[in-house]
């Protein structure tokens, strides 16, 4: 594993206090996945990256190391900063979340890595932020390996969603229809990533909620209570 890293494209993650002054910040970047530096002294009063090393900031960054716990070089802001708040901010939190529960340090994902990106600029903007999650959740689906799967889906068909099994047709749609049941109509707007119609949204939320699970396994997401929290 190399020792030095520059010039390398990243987003953090999540961060955490390390010893006295420091902290272990996890980044996300293009060309090495997840990886989690030491910032020496980061949280002194006058730290010069105290407040470069925030989310959502697009960085320029280093490391140094032969372990896997590695230490920052050095980092710096580049292109337009983007300030999140309200709902758009809770939601650059659960695509943070996402990222840390699953990627595999290391490994790199550099079509996620633009889907990101994508997302950020949506929630920034505040265009179609509920279509943006639902797309970026697909493509991170996919590139995990865990990709739903549309293939089965046929023109005027039902479908009940069976995570590990993917799309089991049905003869007609049920009398009682429950959060599995899904119609080829809004399958085929998922696949497009086509989210004008509310019904569709619905229905990719549930889709993408139940294709997560096997990917999160049970401990909840931290970002859902703040989702709750804010809605009381």
């Amino acid at each position: 594993m190399n020792y030095r890293v520059e010039g390398q494209a990243a987003y953090v993650l999540h961060s955490r206090p390390y010893r006295d002054t420091s902290l272990l910040v996890d980044f996300f970047t293009l060309e090495w996945g997840k990886c989690t530096a030491v910032v020496k002294g980061a949280r002194r009063p006058n730290a010069r990256l105290r407040g470069t090393l925030q989310p959502f900031v697009s960085l320029q960054s280093g490391w140094r190391g032969r372990q896997a716990l590695k230490t920052l070089s050095g980092a710096d802001s580049v292109g337009q900063m983007r300030f999140l708040s309200g709902n758009a901010l809770i939601c650059g939190l659960y695509v943070n979340e996402l990222l840390e529960r699953v990627l595999t340090p290391f490994e790199p994902y550099p079509k996620l890595f633009v889907y990101y990106q994508y997302v950020l600029n949506a929630l920034a903007s505040g265009d179609d932020i509920e279509g943006a999650l639902r797309t970026f959740e697909r493509h991170l689906l996919l590139e995990m390996g865990y990709e739903v799967d549309l293939s089965q889906v046929h023109d005027g068909g039902h479908f009940r969603y069976q995570p590990g099994q993917g799309f089991i047709p049905l003869g007609r749609a049920p009398q009682k229809p429950d959060s599995c049941y899904f119609s080829a109509k809004q399958l085929q707007a998922i696949g497009e990533d086509h989210y004008a119609c509310d019904d569709t949204r619905r229905a990719a939320k549930r889709l993408m909620r139940m294709a997560l699970e096997p990917l999160l396994g049970d401990k909840p997401l931290r970002s859902r209570d703040l989702f709750k929290k804010l809605k009381e």
